[in-house]
């Protein structure tokens, strides 16, 4: 009897102490099926370049298949609403960058999200300067030519961008208002279907990704006259910036970063985040990023949040200075 009431207070004693002891951190399985990443551009475009690399690393790095979803339309919005909407369980991811999370705050009447209550920010990306192209056949060789060409001749030239309320529409209008000249815009579906508009001639300008007009470039059926940002990127050296060129400040670049619905739980957002860091420091990445003109951009969750709350700040002055405020 004794023997057995002893190993009955053995028992109950390590029960005890595995009751006392702390419990180790659960391991998430996250993700146990295929995730979608939507991306709010045609494909060929930054967001979709970015997110094809991006899902083929986190594929081989995290075991399950990441493939892309291409939802262009309205700057960004639709994969934005899109995204909103699903389920907080990490199998629905965007893209998303500072004209669907930003610009789109200050320029879309009826918005259906509020980027900074209806997103869980996972990681910044990269950040993507545009750069501005116009038509050869113009007998156009720089940008002074162009702005003083534009000032002669009001409405003479059309522009092309992705959409309205995209980055690269409020970079034209920003653009257009320091300069005090008049231009005529036409929104596309994209940055692909924009870049194939310019080819056409149906569009004389437009402010690109750098990317897409990249081949055009080289081939001279397009010609780059500036970048958007304070400094030359090194994909484009030979292209100056406006502030070079004696006209002021000018530093407009979009940062694209990796996104899920609010709600998304924390284990599923570490793993993400620490996922994307070292792909992100892949000189693989590093490299490739560079020769499309991208930089890297990598914020984590919380950091990230506050670059998109700065970015909604910074847009919505932008938005009211060239008119477009909603």
């Amino acid at each position: 009897m004794a023997i057995i009431w002893g190993m009955t207070r053995a028992i109950f004693g390590l029960a005890a102490l595995v009751l006392m002891a702390p419990m180790a951190p659960a391991q998430t399985a996250y993700p146990t099926k295929p995730v979608k990443l939507l991306v709010p551009a045609a494909p060929g475009g930054n967001p979709d370049i970015l997110a094809r690399v991006l899902a083929q690393k986190l594929t081989a790095a995290l075991g399950n298949s990441f493939f892309v979803e291409n939802l262009p339309g309205a700057g960004g919005v639709v994969a934005a609403q899109a995204t909103a909407k699903a389920p907080p369980d990490g199998y629905v991811l965007f893209l998303g960058d500072s004209g669907s999370l930003a610009i789109s705050v200050a320029t879309t009447p009826g918005l259906t999200y509020d980027p900074l209550k209806d997103f869980t920010p996972i990681s910044a990306l990269a950040s993507v300067p545009t750069v501005l192209v116009i038509n050869p056949e113009l007998g156009i060789k720089d940008l002074p030519a162009f702005i003083a060409a534009a000032k002669q001749s009001p409405k003479k030239f059309n522009y092309g961008s992705p959409g309205i309320g995209s980055v690269h529409h409020l970079t034209m209008a920003v653009f257009a208002a320091q300069m005090k000249i008049d231009l005529e815009h036409v929104a596309y579906r994209g940055g692909t279907p924009m870049v194939d508009a310019l080819l056409r001639r149906e569009v004389q300008a437009g402010w690109s990704g750098i990317p897409n007009v990249m081949e055009p470039m080289r081939l001279g059926t397009l010609r780059g006259i500036a970048v958007s940002t304070a400094k030359r990127q090194p994909a484009t050296p030979d292209i100056p910036t406006l502030a070079e060129l004696g006209y002021g400040n000018f530093d407009i670049a979009t940062m694209i970063g990796l996104l899920g619905p609010a709600g998304l739980a924390k284990p599923i957002v570490d793993k993400l985040q620490d996922a994307v860091a070292v792909v992100l420091r892949d000189p693989e990445m590093v490299s490739r990023l560079d020769s499309l003109g991208m930089t890297i951009g990598e914020q984590g969750s919380d950091a990230y949040a506050k670059f998109m709350k700065a970015d909604v700040e910074k847009y919505a002055k932008a938005a009211r200075d060239a008119g477009l405020s909603k």
